[in-house]
């Protein structure tokens, strides 16, 4: 893989960033995930996730303010960075050729 492919996980997690726009934090990401996917995430395989797509630009955090609720800690929020974007969007355009080149007899009961 290259330095712009992602791997099945990372793909859902910067969609599901996307899809949070501005409210994309660790909890969040996960119920989400797990709502929209009917699939268990760890928090700890997100954090490695989330660092990861951070390290290589494709997504961006910043730290939300203390609040009493969480004890005076911040939430980290992250974004999809333009880089991470256009990795999305070449993604997608991947799959689709791939599907696009499926022939119709291929999925046709036998």
């Amino acid at each position: 893989m290259g330095k712009n492919q992602l791997g099945e996980f990372e793909e859902v997690v910067m969609l599901t960033v996307a899809i949070l726009y501005g409210e994309a934090y660790g909890f969040a990401i996960i119920e989400e995930m797990e709502k929209r996917l009917n699939r268990k995430v760890s928090i700890g395989a997100l954090q490695t996730v989330l660092r990861r797509l951070e390290q290589k630009g494709l997504l961006e955090s910043q730290l939300g303010e203390a609040t009493k609720v969480r004890g005076g800690k911040r939430k980290r929020f992250f974004m999809v960075t333009n880089m991470g974007r256009k990795v999305l969007e070449e993604a997608k355009e991947q799959r689709m050729q791939l599907w696009n080149a499926i022939p119709k007899i291929a999925f046709n009961d036998q």
